[in-house]
C-alpha cells in the first residue's frame, strides 16, 4: 500500500461516521503492541473550543526544553499527515502507508471509525518513535472518545461549550460530564472552565479520582498586556512565578486563557521559564494554523477555523479591537449542519461586514443556499456560491486594498482556501 492507497483506503472509512465506544480503537492498538502505553508522559486534553490552541502550546513549550514530544490534533487542514508530529515534522507519506497496511484488515474487521484508525497510526508511531511527551487533543467529548485509551498523566479541559449536542448533550453539565472522563486516578486535572454547572460536574470528577483540580483564574491569574493582529502579550502570576510579558504570534486577547493553561500545566510538569517564553514565540512551528491568523495583504486576510457560537463569539470580539482601521470587511463563511448557525451569524453582525454563503468540502455541510437563508433570517443577504474558491476569488477581486477579509467557519474551508494557495501572502 502506498500513501495515496492509504488514504483511500482511510477517508471512504467515514462512512461509519462517529461511534462513540473504545472497543474498536482497543482492538487497533492490540495489533500495534498496545502503544498507548508507551508514550511517555501524557497530556489529554478535552474542551469545546481552544483544544488546539492549548495542544500546541504545550507541544512547543515541552519541545522547547529538549523533551522529544508527539502532537496529536484534528482535523488536518490541508494534508493528512498534518495531524501527528513529532517535535513539529509530521509523519511521512511512507509511515502512513506503513502503518495502514499493518491494520488494514483489522479496520476492515471492526468497521472501525476514520478517527479510531488515524488514532491507532498515530499512536504506534508516537511509541515506535520512543517520544517522551505526548499532547494529545481528543476528538469530541472524551468519554467514549477514541483517544481515551490512555492513562494521563495530566488531563486539562479548557471550555465547556454547546456543540456536538447530539452526542453530548444540551446543558453544561452534561457536556462538562463527558468531557471530564478523560480524568483517571493518576491525572493531575487542570481547567480555564469558569460555568458553575460544568465545573461543579469537573470538580466531582476529580474527587471521585482522587486527584487534584488546577483551576485558572483561581489558582493562577492571567492578564492581557496587548493584543494586536498577529501578536498578543500578557503576564500570569502563578503560585511559584510571575511571568511577565509572555509573547505569543497570535490573533486575539480571549487565547491568553487557553496559553496560560498551558503554561501552568508546564510548569507543574517542571519546565522552566526559558523555555515557557520560547515555547510560546515558536508556537506555530508545531503546525498550528488559521485561528485568525493573517495569510494575505492588501486587502488583508484573516483564516479562522472558529465552527461553532461561543467560538465565534470571541472571533468577533477579537476582531472588533482592530475593525476600525479597515475601509470595509468581508466574510466568507461555511459551516457544518450541527452548529448552531443563526446564533453563529447573530455573533457576527455588529461587525458590519458583507457576507458570502458557501458550501463547504464536507458531507455534512449546510448547503451555501440553506444557509443563505438562514442568514436572511438575521437580516443579511449575502451572495451565495457553491465553492469555497469560487467565493473567495470573487471576494477577492472586488475587494479595496484597504479592506480586510474573514473566511471562517470550518476547518474544511479554511484548508480549502490553504490548499488552493489562492492569496497573496502576507
Amino acid at each position: 500500500m502506498n500513501y495515496q492507497e492509504a488514504l483511500d483506503f482511510l477517508y471512504p472509512l467515514h462512512r461509519f461516521g462517529m461511534k462513540p465506544g473504545l472497543e474498536r480503537a482497543d482492538a487497533l492498538l492490540e495489533i500495534f503492541g498496545m502503544p498507548h502505553r508507551r508514550l511517555g508522559t501524557i497530556v489529554h486534553i478535552a474542551g469545546t473550543n481552544g483544544k488546539g490552541t492549548t495542544a500546541s502550546a504545550l507541544a512547543a513549550m515541552f519541545q522547547a526544553a529538549g523533551k522529544k514530544t508527539a502532537l496529536y490534533t484534528s482535523p488536518h487542514l490541508v494534508d493528512f499527515t498534518e495531524r501527528m508530529r513529532i517535535d513539529g515534522q509530521p509523519i511521512s507519506a511512507d509511515r502512513v502507508a506503513a502503518y495502514c497496511s499493518v491494520m488494514k484488515e483489522r479496520v476492515v474487521e471492526v468497521q472501525a471509525t476514520f478517527f479510531e484508525a488515524t488514532t491507532a497510526l498515530a499512536f504506534a508511531w508516537f511509541a515506535d518513535e520512543q517520544v517522551e511527551v505526548t499532547v494529545i487533543e481528543t476528538g469530541m467529548g472524551g468519554r467514549l472518545d477514541a483517544t481515551n485509551v490512555v492513562k494521563s498523566d495530566y488531563a486539562v479541559i479548557t471550555s465547556i461549550g454547546r456543540d456536538h449536542t447530539a452526542w453530548l448533550g444540551t446543558t453544561p453539565a452534561m457536556i462538562a460530564r463527558e468531557k471530564a472522563a478523560i480524568i483517571n486516578p493518576d491525572s493531575r486535572v487542570f481547567t480555564a472552565v469558569t460555568d458553575s454547572e460544568a465545573l461543579e460536574e469537573i470538580a466531582r470528577a476529580a474527587e471521585l479520582n482522587g486527584v487534584p483540580l488546577f483551576r485558572l483564574e483561581k489558582d493562577a491569574v492571567p492578564s492581557v498586556e496587548g493584543a494586536e493582529p498577529g501578536t498578543l502579550q500578557f503576564s500570569l502570576s502563578t503560585a511559584a512565578v510571575h511571568y511577565r510579558s509572555l509573547s505569543a504570534p497570535l490573533t486575539g486577547a480571549f487565547h491568553a486563557s487557553n496559553l496560560s493553561l498551558a503554561v501552568v500545566v508546564a510548569e507543574d510538569a517542571g519546565i522552566g521559564e526559558d523555555a515557557v517564553r520560547r515555547g510560546l514565540r515558536n508556537l506555530l512551528k508545531t503546525g498550528y494554523r488559521a485561528r485568525l491568523e493573517k495569510i494575505g495583504t492588501m486587502p488583508d486576510v484573516f483564516l479562522d477555523v472558529s465552527h461553532n457560537a461561543d467560538g465565534m463569539r470571541e472571533t468577533a470580539a477579537a476582531i472588533s479591537v482592530f475593525r476600525h482601521r479597515y475601509r470595509a470587511m468581508h466574510v466568507l463563511i461555511g459551516l457544518a449542519s450541527d452548529k448552531e448557525a443563526a446564533l453563529v451569524i447573530r455573533h457576527l453582525l455588529p461587525l458590519d461586514a458583507g457576507f458570502s454563503a458557501v458550501t463547504i468540502p464536507s458531507e455534512r455541510s449546510i448547503p451555501a443556499s440553506e444557509l443563505a437563508a438562514l442568514m436572511k433570517n438575521e437580516g443579511v443577504d449575502p451572495l451565495v456560491f457553491d465553492t469555497p474558491l469560487e467565493g473567495f476569488r470573487q471576494m477577492l477581486a472586488e475587494a479595496d486594498p484597504r479592506d480586510m477579509i474573514l473566511v471562517t467557519g470550518s476547518f474544511f474551508l479554511a484548508g480549502e482556501i490553504l490548499r488552493r494557495k489562492a492569496v497573496r501572502q502576507a
